[in-house]
């Protein structure tokens, strides 16, 4: 285990679990993903601490060497999976970039929430959790990263990110772990 500990209010952070990636082809299905992300949400709201659902809902604007779909989404591509089981209480941020800080407001509101760690689980790895992680470490806030409760569609990205730049970032644990930490404050 090398998550050592969690700050009094400290906030789990799920990244773009939703209807629309359920079928992208990830080294971890999406749906084991998700009970895991439930499990550890489940845990978190019975000790009054903060969940945020993060869903993404456009692209940012700018050019890219890959090219973008040309086709709109389904209407229910950004809808939250059901498994969540979402409550009134939880902080729901529709972020546009990589990202769940810019352009939106998590910042305040998890600063308004007293939060001083976040804990980060989602999709994918190398792209929304990793940049969620970076922001946050950037913006002061303590960050663990909740490694069997992530995936991505490429092996060798979700490994790189695990492996060098979450270390780098803060703590990574599993989700046992990190409700063993919670159990024992």
């Amino acid at each position: 285990m090398t998550v050592t500990t969690l700050d009094l209010k400290t906030a789990f952070v799920i990244i773009d679990l939703q209807k629309g990636l359920v079928s992208y082809p990830t080294i971890q299905p999406v749906p084991d993903v998700a009970a895991k992300a439930s499990f550890l949400a489940k845990a978190f709201r019975e000790r009054g601490l903060p969940v945020v659902l993060v869903n993404v809902a456009g692209r940012a604007p700018g050019r890219t060497e890959q090219p973008r779909p040309t086709q709109h989404p389904p209407t229910d591509w950004a809808e939250l999976l059901p498994e969540l089981n979402a409550q009134e209480s939880d902080i729901r941020v529709t972020k546009r970039t990589w990202g769940a800080f810019p352009h939106t407001d998590l910042e305040s509101k998890l600063r308004e929430a007293g939060v001083t760690q976040i804990v980060v689980a989602g999709v994918a790895t190398s792209i929304g959790v990793e940049s969620t992680a970076r922001e946050a470490y950037g913006l002061g806030f303590n960050v663990t990263l909740a490694t069997d409760a992530m995936t991505d569609m490429d092996e060798a990205a979700h490994e790189n990110s695990v492996q060098k730049i979450f270390p780098k970032l803060g703590e990574t644990g599993t989700v046992k772990e990190i409700v063993e930490l919670l159990d024992g404050r």
